[in-house]
């Protein structure tokens, strides 16, 4: 009964664009991977996704550059953000979502943890759409402070 979500996926390192878009797959939602974070804007406009999925450690555009970037994009600023970072150290919590992550898991990822990520997010930007075409931000996992 779920429909499929389109989701962009900015990661640099293939072998993690391999498990987050098989992923995503198997749950039955559509991937589009961006290994450059420079094209990520360009592809997020092409493809209007859903949900967008980024590491923070990124060559030329970090994950925080990029999350910024995306909430000032008038077309994408309310799409949903999932922030993946290997580095969360004390502060990252924060700094995270103040640049517009609406969640982020930390490296290694448990596939579990993951998955119900993404379907969180979904969840609560499909409801939000329908209740007032303005998403808010989800509720994400407990923070670590």
């Amino acid at each position: 009964m779920e429909s499929v979500a389109k989701i962009l996926v900015v990661e640099d390192n293939a072998l993690n664009i391999k498990l987050f878009c098989d992923l995503l797959t198997a749950h039955g939602h559509e991937c589009e991977p961006v290994s450059d974070s420079r094209d990520a804007i360009d592809a997020a406009r092409r493809f209007a996704p859903d949900l967008v999925i980024t590491d923070i450690q990124l060559p030329h555009v970090s994950g925080i550059e990029l999350m910024e970037l995306l909430r000032a994009d008038e077309a994408l600023g309310k799409v949903p953000i999932m922030a993946v970072t290997a580095y969360a150290a004390q502060g990252d919590d924060e700094r995270i979502r103040a640049a517009g992550a609406s969640a982020y898991v930390s490296k290694p990822i448990s596939v579990l943890r993951f998955a119900e990520a993404v379907e969180q997010l979904l969840d609560t930007a499909s409801r939000d759409d329908q209740l007032s075409g303005n998403p808010v931000p989800a509720p994400n996992e407990p923070s670590g402070a």
